[in-house]
């Protein structure tokens, strides 16, 4: 389901021009200081509360922000992609993904990953089991159930041209934002999920699901999805507020990574509209996956940037080629 808002902001940013993208002057707030107020925040999610999010309400319910001088407020995005909502300053830190920050970058959108929220890639092309689709050569023939973004079909391309299918072959159907599961019955044969939400509903569901990992067949794309983004800006002129955030967030994120029972509670009293049952179980999947093989939560690496750029610019999805590696920064994570 998260995958439909990717595909939105992509066509969204392939056409933004460079104008008036310069952020909105907030209050310094640079230090802490004893008896003065706490400098407010505002986060700005990527779609609906889930667990992709949890650190963050974690370090919020938890005081960590408090503890650094901060009053955050996290928000549902309005009109527009999150990348373009925090170029303009319309809010301070933003849940993204390496696709919209890449191809922002390329359209002069002046932000920056900081820290990624998920070490690996994980979602895929997901399809009900009596479609028989084993590989993406069994793509032929059936119907995509898409959000007509140019990088959807380009990334079927590239693992169908892998096992020698043919894309010209593949019906690509948008269904907007129909219900995945329903679609799928009724409608397309695959669509593009996430495994730790839409994934994890179908196992709940018993729903058997096959699905093609995007990580597993091509290296290029286990890109960081989601991130936390901001403008460069706020990273130039309030670098102290950046590692102030990001520290009590990482310490929301080493929480939910620790303690996934009592964070998906947290996630619940803050988005009491969810199903408890899929937070739990998504939550339980996905807390070892928020840091997996890195160093640290929210570290990332120059050749994953690098790489996907690399595979966008080839393929046409870009309008230039990008500095890969000025895309994001390790410098504010503690």
């Amino acid at each position: 389901m998260m995958k439909k808002v990717i595909a939105l902001l992509l066509v969204a940013l392939l056409g933004l021009l460079q104008s008036g993208c310069g952020g909105v002057k907030k209050p310094a707030g640079e230090q802490p200081a004893a008896n003065t107020a706490p400098t407010k925040v505002t986060v700005v999610l990527d779609w609906v509360p889930n667990t992709n999010h949890t650190g963050l309400y974690v370090a919020k319910e938890q005081g960590y922000y408090a503890e650094e001088g901060l009053d955050v407020e996290i928000i549902q995005p309005t009109a527009g992609g999150t990348a373009q909502l925090i170029a303009a300053g319309q809010g301070d830190f933003g849940v993204s993904y390496q696709e919209e920050v890449t191809l922002a970058r390329a359209s002069d959108v002046p932000v920056k990953s900081v820290a990624a929220v998920i070490q690996h890639n994980t979602s895929g092309f997901a399809s009900h089991q009596n479609r028989n689709i084993k590989t993406p050569r069994d793509f032929e023939g059936k119907k995509y159930g898409g959000w007509g973004s140019p990088v959807e079909m380009a990334m079927i391309k590239a693992l169908m041209d892998k096992h020698g299918g043919d894309v010209k072959k593949v019906e690509e159907v948008n269904i907007g934002t129909a219900d995945f599961f329903s679609s799928i019955e009724k409608d397309v044969d695959f669509a593009w999920i996430y495994y730790g939400w839409t994934g994890i509903e179908a196992e709940l569901r018993q729903v058997p699901l096959d699905i093609i990992m995007l990580k597993d067949e091509e290296p290029a794309l286990d890109f960081y999805t989601p991130v936390l983004i901001a403008s460069e800006k706020t990273l130039q002129d309030k670098p102290e507020l950046v590692k102030r955030f990001l520290k009590a967030t990482a310490r929301g994120y080493r929480f939910a990574i620790e303690n996934p029972d009592a964070s998906a509670d947290i996630l619940l009293k803050h988005a009491p509209e969810l199903n408890p049952e899929l937070v739990k179980a998504s939550q339980r999947w996905l807390s070892p996956r928020y840091q997996d093989d890195a160093p640290e939560w929210g570290m990332q690496k120059p050749e994953v940037w690098q790489a996907y750029a690399k595979w966008m610019f080839e393929r046409g999805l870009l309008p230039r080629e990008i500095d890969a590696v000025a895309a994001f920064s390790n410098e504010f994570l503690p």
